[in-house]
């Protein structure tokens, strides 16, 4: 069993950088592929990042390549969004996640932290 907490939302202005932290409970976070997926209003929840146990993989759609950037540090038990140049398309609930599996699916992860708000304004 994982829990997860986010933290690190809030509102933002266009063009400016937000981090998002991930704290995991337990003792096998390094056995979990981690993401982040982010949900606007009336959209279906989308991937926006991932990562390998080790950490020495990760994978971000073309949305968010060049501009987001996804790190952990399994020591304490952490995954990180780092968001520059956002963007108000970028507005959503953002959620952690973990998997067994590397893969993009949101089905697949099994365990969801309670997400938290991000807002760019225009």
């Amino acid at each position: 069993q994982v829990q997860l907490v986010e933290s690190g939302g809030g509102l933002v202005q266009a063009g400016g950088s937000l981090r998002l932290s991930c704290a995991a409970s337990g003792r096998t976070f390094s056995r979990y592929v981690m993401a982040w997926f982010r949900q606007g209003l009336g959209k279906e929840r989308e991937f926006v990042a991932r990562i390998s146990f080790s950490g020495a993989s990760t994978d971000y759609p073309d949305s968010a390549k060049g501009r987001f950037t996804i790190s952990r540090d399994n020591a304490k038990n952490t995954v990180y969004l780092q968001m520059n140049s956002l963007k108000p398309e970028d507005t959503a609930i953002y959620y952690c996640a973990a998997g067994s599996v590397w893969t993009i699916n949101v089905s697949n992860y099994n365990y969801w932290g309670q997400g938290t708000q991000v807002t760019v304004s225009s």
